[in-house]
C-alpha cells in the first residue's frame, strides 16, 4: 500500500512541474487557469529557493519510511528524481533559468495575445 503512495506521490509531483512549465501556455487557450497557474508558479519559486517545503516531499518521506524504500534525497525530490537525470548535476541554476524563461515566455504571451 505505500508503495502505491509513493509512487502516486512521484506522479504529482511530476504533474506539478509539467504544469508550472506549460500551465501559462494552457492559459492561452483557457484564459482563467493563469489564476491557477500564478500561485503555482509562486509556490515552485519558493520550493526551489528553499523557503517552504513541500508537501508532496514529506509525504513521499513518510510513504518510503513505512515501505520500509530507499530513502529519499535530503534534497528532496527534485535532487533525486530529475538533477543527474533529466540534466546534469552541476546544472541546476540554468535549468531553473531555463524554467524561468518558458514561464516568462507564456505570461507575455499570455498579456501581449488579444483575448478571445
Amino acid at each position: 500500500m505505500y508503495e502505491t503512495v509513493v509512487v502516486s506521490t512521484v506522479v504529482m509531483h511530476f504533474a506539478f512541474i509539467a504544469y508550472v512549465l506549460a500551465g501559462g501556455f494552457l492559459a492561452l487557450r483557457w484564459r482563467r487557469t493563469m489564476w491557477l497557474h500564478v500561485p503555482a508558479v509562486i509556490w515552485g519559486i519558493g520550493i526551489a529557493a528553499k523557503r517552504v517545503d513541500c508537501p508532496l516531499t514529506w509525504v513521499e518521506r513518510w510513504a518510503r519510511t513505512k515501505a520500509a524504500m530507499t530513502p529519499l534525497s535530503p534534497d528532496g525530490f527534485v535532487a533525486h528524481y530529475i538533477t543527474g537525470v533529466i540534466y546534469p548535476a552541476g546544472w541546476v541554476a540554468a535549468a531553473q533559468l531555463v524554467m524561468f524563461a518558458i514561464v516568462a515566455a507564456s505570461w507575455t504571451l499570455y498579456l501581449w495575445l488579444p483575448r478571445r
